[in-house]
């Protein structure tokens, strides 16, 4: 597998990795600069030449997972029979110098309701380094006429018309903070039912006033779920300093409240590691 099929391939599976480089080549080396390499736990595609370099770039991009590393690192090392390591002599001459990269896994959102706020959220959050699922029950609301702006999107978006959204909760990625803001408060309410039910989620958070959360704290309740169990839901969403009632700023505050969530959770895993 080509080293960028590979970046692809880890991504889609949310699996980290660390791209292998060779930055700069003096005199005799098995490869020359700008080879390649993607390193995972279990795997690695691509090849920097084999031998003690690539056994030591490969040991090295595996302690950087270990250890949750998000900054590059570089090294050098000499291709000598009087450079012995662990993993043998390699004796072409010349020295390299080796760059790793890692990436993490990238945060997953999925918007439920992509009506006003939810195509003004969509456009803000396409912006980041993001898995986007836009579902709605509504087929033209995913129209790629309304939604130029994917052209230039940075996220990865998949948009899932589904007559029953909260179906597409099961087959979410583990990890995914959930936005519920569809136009229709019972689907509103199934939603938040069926993600209480489902394990492994980021962040939920429902759009609305207090009195339509109480609302559904009660029936939420009422339909055996634990207190402890219905405070995973967040809402109202947006950050309160935020005010305006118009989709573009509601919007703004949803995602500014979002991001937060999800700066804090990756501080937390951090801290975890």
């Amino acid at each position: 597998m080509h080293w960028l099929a590979a970046l692809d391939h880890l991504r889609t599976a949310r699996q980290p990795g660390v791209l292998v480089t060779l930055t700069r080549v003096r005199g005799h080396a098995p490869r020359d600069a700008g080879a390649k390499l993607v390193v995972s736990e279990l795997d690695t595609w691509g090849s920097i030449g084999g031998g003690n370099l690539e056994a030591t770039a490969v040991e090295r991009a595996r302690r950087m997972l270990a250890d949750g590393a998000d900054l590059p690192e570089q090294f050098d090392i000499t291709l000598s029979d009087r450079a012995r390591t662990e993993h043998g002599r390699q004796c072409c001459g010349g020295e390299v110098s080796v760059l790793l990269e890692p990436f993490d896994v990238v945060p997953c959102v999925a918007i439920f309701g992509v009506g006003h706020v939810g195509h003004e959220l969509a456009r803000i959050l396409s912006r980041h380094d993001l898995d986007l699922h836009l579902v709605d029950s509504r087929e033209e609301q995913l129209d790629t006429a309304m939604m130029s702006w994917l052209d230039e999107a940075v996220a990865r978006v998949q948009r899932h018309h589904a007559p029953l959204p909260e179906m597409v909760l099961d087959a979410l990625p583990a990890g995914t903070h959930v936005v519920v803001m569809t136009h229709d408060h019972a689907e509103d309410y199934a939603l938040c039912d069926a993600a209480l039910r489902r394990t492994g989620l980021g962040s939920v958070g429902l759009i609305g006033s207090a009195a339509k959360w109480t609302r559904f704290q009660h029936r939420l309740a009422a339909d055996g779920h634990p207190a402890q169990v219905v405070n995973r839901i967040h809402s109202p969403i947006g950050v309160p300093d935020l005010t305006g009632k118009d989709p573009a700023s509601i919007a703004v505050a949803v995602a500014a409240d979002l991001l937060q969530v999800i700066s804090r959770r990756h501080r937390q895993a951090d801290v975890n590691r």
